[in-house]
């Protein structure tokens, strides 16, 4: 049921003040600007700082400063299986078993080491099924494994782009080109949810799709985790790699995540590229008495190298806010959080924008893309002067993504004014 909306500032407060999921703002630092705080709408590029994650990283810094070599093992929380203290969350994040999830490296890193394992070409399959759009590092992952390959990019990669004059992927032209195409295509590779539009992908339809045909069906939910619900093991998605620096909040460079769905994961004869971390525990220490790797099972068994402590604890502090407030209740507030910036942009005066994200709230996450009509990086300075942060990608959209743990209706409501008096006045 679409929510009965006001044009008024009370009605954002009253909408304040009846969210169950209000106090988790508190979590959170936000900047400030002028002795005011911002009003950050840029979680899909960076995400606010956890007020835990100081003491977490203070709390490691001090078993490093007073146990040294030892807090592998004596640590609050020993660092030698530091890694396992964000398996469960992280897994209950993207609809996961606990043993299909590891916390490592940086997202395009998983991909190459999920790619060197999943993109094996042989006979006629030997191509990699990419959006137009892609992010850019998911292209050039794709492109140089090909090459890795000795295939061209220009043969190996098919590229998938929306109809003429749209500006999102349909789900039936995605499993239309799979069909068509299917024994061509080792691995599929699309985002959850895509960087410019904010477009969710119907992650089961095209993951079953590809599997019809024999493919391996692969995932970036860098823009999907902590935005949108997952069901990655019940969707039957082979591999999945996201970063945790956007809407997961575990601070720049934050270290990545990884999914190796079970059927996979437990087979250890599956090739890969060996680290050491990635060893069976039970023989990663015997150094010269057993020199062949032995990976263990599970999504683990693709780690390299042992875990980045101090990268790890801000996600730590993330993923339990996340554990306390739910991805579900969440997901619900984002709905009508983006749903009433989206009805209060479509009520003002001469259109000055065009949102090229998808009406319908089922098909996006919380971000929001506005194509900018007039003067859009004079627009975009003026949006900001109004005390906004927000991204604009080039040549002319601006992307604002009210986050549900810590953007208010309040926050909304004054953005939709900042919008529309930046548009008068640019």
């Amino acid at each position: 049921m679409t929510p009965v909306f006001d044009a008024s500032e009370d009605f954002a407060k009253r909408l304040d003040e009846r969210d169950p999921l209000a106090h988790f703002r508190e979590r959170f630092f936000i900047p400030e600007r002028n002795g005011a705080p911002v009003l950050y709408f840029n979680g899909n590029s960076l995400g606010l700082m956890p007020k835990a994650a100081r003491e977490l990283i203070d709390d490691e810094l001090h078993d490093w400063e007073t146990l040294a070599v030892d807090a592998h093992f004596a640590g609050k929380i020993p660092w030698l299986a530091y890694h396992e203290a964000l398996r469960d969350p992280g897994a209950r994040l993207v609809g996961a078993l606990a043993s299909e999830v590891v916390m490592m490296n940086g997202l395009t890193a998983n991909l190459h080491l999920m790619l060197a394992t999943f993109f094996r070409p042989s006979g006629a399959r030997v191509k990699i099924l990419i959006e137009d759009g892609a992010f850019p590092s998911d292209t050039y992952a794709a492109q140089t494994q090909l090459q890795l390959h000795g295939i061209d990019p220009a043969v190996g990669l098919i590229r998938v782009a929306p109809r003429p004059g749209e500006t999102l992927l349909r789900t039936e032209d995605l499993v239309e080109l799979i069909e068509r195409r299917g024994g061509e295509i080792a691995v599929v590779l699309l985002p959850g949810v895509q960087y410019y539009t904010g477009q969710f992908l119907d992650i089961a339809a095209v993951t079953k799709a590809a599997h019809a045909q024999g493919c391996i069906a692969g995932w970036d939910l860098a823009h999907a985790a902590g935005n949108v619900p997952l069901r990655l093991h019940d969707g039957d998605v082979d591999f999945a790699v996201w970063c945790s620096y956007k809407y997961l909040n575990g601070g720049p460079g934050a270290i990545a995540g990884c999914f190796v769905h079970e059927r996979h994961a437990r087979n250890t004869a599956l090739p890969r590229m060996g680290g050491w971390w990635g060893n069976d525990p039970a023989t990663r220490f015997r150094m010269h008495e057993q020199r062949d790797f032995v990976p263990r099972a599970g999504a683990d068994g693709w780690q390299l190298s042992n875990p980045p402590i101090l990268a790890m604890a801000p996600l730590r502090a993330s993923l339990a806010i996340f554990d306390e407030a739910g991805i579900e209740p969440l997901r619900r507030k984002s709905v009508v959080l983006t749903g009433y910036l989206e009805w209060l942009l479509d009520r003002a005066g001469p259109k000055r924008f065009a949102s090229i994200s998808p009406k319908n709230s089922d098909e996006r996450g919380c971000q929001l893309s506005l194509r900018i009509l007039d003067r859009p990086e004079q627009t975009l300075g003026a949006v900001e002067a109004l005390g906004v942060v927000c991204d604009f990608r080039p040549p002319d959209v601006v992307r604002v993504a009210p986050v549900p743990l810590y953007n208010t209706f309040h926050e909304v409501w004054r953005l939709a004014q900042a919008i529309e008096n930046a548009g008068r006045s640019s």
